[in-house]
């Protein structure tokens, strides 16, 4: 960090090679050669000024000097990151802000590779912030849009979450690591690129110790983060080595927001004084995993259960079909002749993502109930975007839609929040439930 004479010394240097800066016509006067990635780190320094004409100056000299030599700009640049101060959080928004911005002539190959390798030496000590940024940053890069380029983006990810290492459930910063490192890894995901590693994780670490989790996010249903993530991951797993083990975990998991029906007593009231909690939004989630997954093993509920597990399994999905159809014709009814500006109210957009996710579910448990299971059906989770059926193809069923999420969504752990379904309790009733809780939406 430089000493405050220094910061005046330097900055009346520059501030007299103003015109030239600021001119499109004329070079910079002392950015040339070998002096250029030193005017670069001093313009960095100068990024910490409150001043706000001073700091467009500076953005704007850095700009200029990056189209003229975008390597010498960048060791200037990054010199200064690797520091702790303001400068270092100043200087690396304006990388992410301004490298959206700058022409194919400047960000070269040679050049793009030489962000790579300087963005390696900062992530090595990042916080979970400038973690984003620098994903964001990275995965804009045209030398990164192949396969082996996006992988080098997931290995990125995988060594910042930390795979390797034992889970902690109960660290906020842990959990909270994980989430944020996952996030950014999902969009990379193809059939072309794996994500078996995370869903691994998920299925041994996170899944044992579901109602463990803790968040330093005030306010968010971590469970339902967790699983939705692991439901956008399962699409894109690969061959698992212990899948048998995996699918188990994820579908002992799967029953414990499955119940079993309410025993009757012999004037057919129920013997109990509480009816079961239905989750559909959880039961989405595992439900879509343990679909995508067992696709791989698809004689586990046949071979790989006994005969008293599957009949149990049968009864809970029965039971809660049955709860379904209550629900999506109740909903339908409700939704039904609204168009326009009436479908944008809150409580319509509720009932719409709710529709949405009990016809997933039905859908679902449709074919889990062939004989033997089914996995063909696809659907498009609840919160992600519906695409688009090209002319002449053919859907799954009625319910169904394109199968795989987008490859690509916006990056980024800032998620907007909206209020997702949560159905009442008990009987199946004739009126809508409570809509009392909240979710947050990737790629709106």
């Amino acid at each position: 960090m430089p000493t405050e004479e220094e910061l005046y010394r330097n900055y009346d240097l520059l501030a007299d090679a103003t015109e030239h800066v600021g001119s499109i016509k004329m070079p910079i006067k002392f950015a040339t050669g070998e002096n250029l990635p030193r005017v670069a780190d001093i313009l960095t320094q100068l990024l910490q000024t409150y001043d706000s004409a001073e700091f467009n100056f500076v953005n704007n000299a850095l700009l200029s000097i990056f189209k003229m030599d975008a390597k010498g700009t960048l060791g200037g640049l990054f010199s200064q990151i690797l520091q702790e101060d303001i400068v270092r959080e100043r200087a690396i928004k304006f990388l992410s802000a301004k490298l959206k911005i700058l022409p194919d002539e400047v960000l070269t190959k040679e050049v793009e590779e030489l962000i790579l390798t300087e963005s390696k030496k900062v992530l090595e000590d990042v916080t979970g912030e400038e973690f984003v940024l620098f994903m964001k940053k990275l995965s804009g890069l045209k030398s990164l849009q192949t396969v082996s380029g996006r992988q080098q983006l997931v290995e990125l990810v995988a060594e910042q979450a930390d795979l390797e290492q034992t889970f902690n459930p109960s660290d906020p910063d842990c959990v909270d690591r994980l989430l944020k490192c996952t996030r950014q890894a999902v969009p990379l995901f193809s059939k072309n690129l794996h994500s078996t590693r995370f869903v691994t994780d998920f299925c041994e670490q996170v899944l044992p110790n579901f109602s463990s989790l803790t968040t330093p996010v005030g306010g968010l249903d971590i469970q339902l983060e967790v699983l939705k993530l692991l439901a956008e991951m399962s699409s894109f797993c690969g061959d698992m080595e212990k899948l048998e083990t995996n699918l188990r975990k994820l579908f002992d998991k799967l029953l414990e927001y499955m119940p079993l029906p309410p025993e009757e007593a012999e004037n057919g009231e129920n013997a109990g004084n509480e009816e079961p909690k239905l989750q559909f939004s959880y039961v989405e989630c595992l439900l879509y995993s343990f679909h995508q997954l067992g696709r791989k093993l698809s004689d586990f509920l046949t071979a790989k259960l006994n005969a008293e597990k599957l009949k149990d399994f049968k009864i809970r999905l029965q039971y809660f079909a049955r709860g379904l159809q209550v629900y999506i014709r109740q909903l339908r009814l409700a939704l039904q002749g609204k168009t326009g500006e009436a479908l944008k109210t809150d409580e319509n957009k509720i009932k719409v993502v709710a529709l949405k996710i009990t016809n997933n579910i039905n859908v679902l448990i449709k074919d889990l109930f062939h004989i033997p299971p089914s996995y063909k059906s696809t659907v498009t989770l609840s919160w992600k975007p519906v695409q688009k059926v090209e002319i002449g193809q053919k859907r799954a069923t009625e319910d169904t839609t394109s199968g795989s999420p987008p490859k690509k969504s916006p990056a980024g752990p800032k998620r907007d929040a909206r209020q997702i379904y949560n159905p009442p309790s008990g009987k199946y009733s004739s009126k809508l439930g409570n809509f009392n809780y909240e979710r947050s939406l990737q790629g709106k």
